[in-house]
Order: C-alpha cells, then structure tokens, then sequence
C-alpha cells in the first residue's frame, strides 16, 4: 500500500501510466484509485482460481478517508471461498470443482453435502460412517415437541423451522464447542438428518396429522417422504424416480455461493455464534419472497395465467410492456445466461410427472413461456432465461408439497452450503467480525428543544 499527491491533472496521468508500466515489468498487479484531491493510492489486486480479480480494499478507509458504497453488495467480495464457483456469464456451476451436471447425474445428496462441507468425494468408508451417524441422530428431542404443539396451524412453516433449530443448541451444549471434527461431524449428522424431522412434522402440524417418525431402514430422501406422506396403518412408499427427483432437487439447491441467506450465515457465525444460531438465522434469510419464496410465486402465477381469460400473446405482451408486472423465474441476479440447474430440473420433471402419469397445464405453460423466451428478442436482449425457480415448483408439487412448504424443502437443500461456509469460515485465522460502513444522509448536529417549547 502507497500513496501520494499531486495537484496537476496531467501529471497524475503520467504517474499512473509509469506506474502500470513498472508493475508490468515487475510482473505484479496493482490497482490505482486517484481521488479529487490528486491524492493516489495503490491497491493489490487479488485473482482468484478461475481467474477473476477484485481490488483488495481493505485499508480504503485508512489510507484514503473514503469507502465504497455498493447497496446490495453486488460487486462486493467478503470473503474468500474454495466451496462453489458460479460464471453467470457462461451459465456455470461447480461444487469444489465438480459440474453440477455430473453431481446431478452420478452423485447422491449425502456425498454432495461431504464434498461441499470437507472439501473432497468421500471414499465408500466414510459415505457408509456418516450415513450410520445420520441415522442414529435422526430422532429429535421430545423437549422439542412442544414448540410444535404450540404453533398455529395456519402459521408459516418457516418460522418454526428457525425456532426449532435455534432452540437445538440448548439441547446439544457441548456440540457447540468445536475443538475438532470429532465433535464437528456429529454436530453436522444431528442437523442434516434431523431437520428432516422437523420439516415433515412440521407439515404434519399444519395439515392436522399425527406426527410422524423417521424409518432407520430408509435412505435420506425416501425417509423424508416417508414421514411427509405416511398416516397411521399406511406408510407411504414413494417410487425410485420420486426419490431421485428429490434428491436431485436438494443436490442443486445445495449451495450457490454467496447469496443472500449464505451471506447471513457467515455474517452471524463471524460473531462467533455457533452454528445453531447460524443456520437459523438463514432460514429466516431464506423466508424472504425474493429468496426461497421464489418458486412458489412461480406455481402461483403460472396457476393464475391458466385461470384468468387472457390469452397466452396478451401475457407475453402485458411482461413487455407493463413495468409493474414480471414474469417469475425467468432472469437471475447471477446468470445472465441459461441457469444450469433449470436444464437439468426440467428434465427430472418430464420424467417425475411421466412415470406418476400427470397431466400439468401448470408444466406445459411453464414449457410455452421457456420457449418464448429462448426465441423471443425482448427476453434475450434482457438476458431473460428460466432459472432455477422456474422448474423446482413443478417438481415439489407433483411429490404432493404444498407451496407454503417449499422454502422449508429449500431449507433441507441448503443446509450442506450453510454449513460448509460456516466452517469454512470458522476454520479461517484472518476472518474479523462484520461490520459494515454507511454513509450518513440525516440531520446533521442540532439542539435539543425541551417538550415544553415544541
């Protein structure tokens, strides 16, 4: 880090330009900001595995006086991360390195959550020793059970979601101290496999059913959809493709780098908070209709069209011209090309309503709008493609999930990338706790009148 002034425009330019040029020959980059009052300060740049460069600003502030202002973070890097590399540009995804087509294809969830949560594929020893700790830590506690007993019926599942994992940490003192991952990877079974538990009992409450167990001879997603579907003396048994359709679901919902609920799990665990706060705290992250409400407010307006008299032409002519009104899930504040995990999504609904033989005018909509906007000027000039949301919905409504449940099913999905950004996070010396800077636009300093002279 250096700086200096000078006062004359001209030569500035000239100080900068000598700079770049001995930097080259130096074979080192910087970044050079020059502000009105000539000062000049330079800044390293760092670049990261696939090659993108962010200005290392960290002492902004102290050598220059000023900050940035990005209002959403959107060309803001917290953090340095190896878990998930995103190229909105070019319509990539990759967990650790791995395309997400191929995880989707040949992996299973649990796998997919080690790779994302330790770094690398477990070998068949450590797949089969963390399944095992999955099923032995998927009861939960019966303290628990009155949080249920006194929620409403009609309340948003997503609340009681985020108080039951919050309310875990005092039943599991100790897992919160983590010294290893002796400790850690037990902490990790109990959340992955019981938030199963919760998230189908909590479906249970809201729809006055009894609640339901998990199956010790079922696998993660069939367990699942055991204790969502099953009533007393007829246990549920979903099929190969239902199961498979799931997991698929959960594998690319699985992390995507640093979103808005990711971003809020690592800012709460920067305090030093465990990781029962964390992840709570991104459940209520997620409950936003921006966010993991998305693909609900998809069903719901493809239902809507279907319902209305407006013809499809009128549809697509009100999203071109109407500025108040959108059509959901297509477009994405990453991708400005096709979300890759809507491809494969559309794929695994053809097959999933194929197999259950249902006939979705909700789906064959959703395939007319795609294709309007794979052809259509209007929506490619906007970078307007199907995302993620788009096709998910169709999914968890042919496996029978009711719309207010989905972001509780995005939630199971999420929850490896929470907790691989936390330990992450957690396991790096150099992270500081979270603190943004603002730039103050109200009064300035004035007098205090007593309430007797207002």
């Amino acid at each position: 880090m250096s700086k200096q002034t000078l006062n004359n425009p001209s030569e500035i330019g000239a100080e900068i330009s000598e700079k770049l040029c001995a930097d080259t020959r130096e074979g080192v980059r910087n970044a050079y900001l020059v502000l009105p009052s000539g000062q000049i300060t330079k800044f390293p740049l760092s670049v990261g595995a696939e090659g993108e460069q962010a200005v290392d600003i960290g002492e902004l502030r102290k050598e220059t006086g000023v900050i940035t202002l990005d209002p959403g973070f959107r060309n803001t890097g917290a953090c340095q991360s190896a878990i998930t590399f995103v190229d909105g540009e070019k319509g990539v995804l990759r967990y650790r390195g791995y395309p997400i087509e191929q995880l989707a294809k040949d992996s299973g969830f649990i796998e997919t959550a080690m790779l994302l949560i330790w770094g690398e594929l477990p070998n068949k020893k450590e797949r089969a020793e963390f399944r095992e700790m999955l099923t032995n830590n998927e009861m939960l506690h019966e303290g628990l059970k009155p949080h249920f007993d006194a929620f409403p019926p009609n309340g948003k599942p997503m609340a009681l979601l985020s108080v039951v994992l919050a309310s875990m940490r005092g039943y599991e003192p100790k897992l919160t101290e983590i010294k290893s991952d002796k400790n850690f990877k037990p902490l990790v079974a109990k959340i992955m496999s019981q938030v199963r538990t919760i998230a189908a009992n909590i479906h249970n409450k809201t729809k006055g059913s009894p609640w339901q167990y998990p199956n010790p001879d079922f696998g993660y997603c069939q367990n699942f959809l055991h204790m969502l579907h099953s009533i007393p003396n007829k246990p549920y048994h979903p099929s190969e493709t239902e199961i498979k359709a799931l997991e698929t679901f959960f594998i690319l919902h699985a992390d995507h780098e640093q979103n808005c609920s990711t971003s809020t799990v690592r800012i709460v665990g920067s305090a030093k908070s465990d990781l029962f706060a964390s992840i709570s705290a991104g459940v209520n992250a997620l409950n936003g209709k921006l966010h993991g409400g998305a693909n609900a407010a998809v069903i719901r307006q493809l239902e809507g069209i279907l319902m209305s008299k407006k013809g499809f032409d009128e549809i697509i002519a009100k999203a071109k011209t109407n500025p108040d009104f959108r059509l959901m899930g297509f477009g994405h504040a990453v991708y400005k090309n096709y979300d890759p995990r809507a491809k494969i999504l559309k794929s695994v609904a053809e097959k999933l309503l194929e197999e259950l033989k249902i006939s979705d005018p909700v789906f064959d909509l959703a395939k007319k709008l795609e294709q309007v906007a794979l052809d259509d000027e209007y929506f490619i000039s906007r970078n307007l493609y199907p995302n993620v949301d788009f096709y998910s919905g169709i999914i968890l409504k042919a496996l029978k999930i009711p719309t207010n449940m989905f972001p509780v099913i995005f939630a199971i999905g999420r929850m490896p990338g929470w907790i691989a950004h936390w330990r992450e996070q957690y396991l790096d010396e150099s992270t500081k706790i979270a603190r943004p800077r603002q730039i103050y636009t109200g009064h300035t300093k004035r007098e205090y009148v007593s309430a007797k002279d207002r």
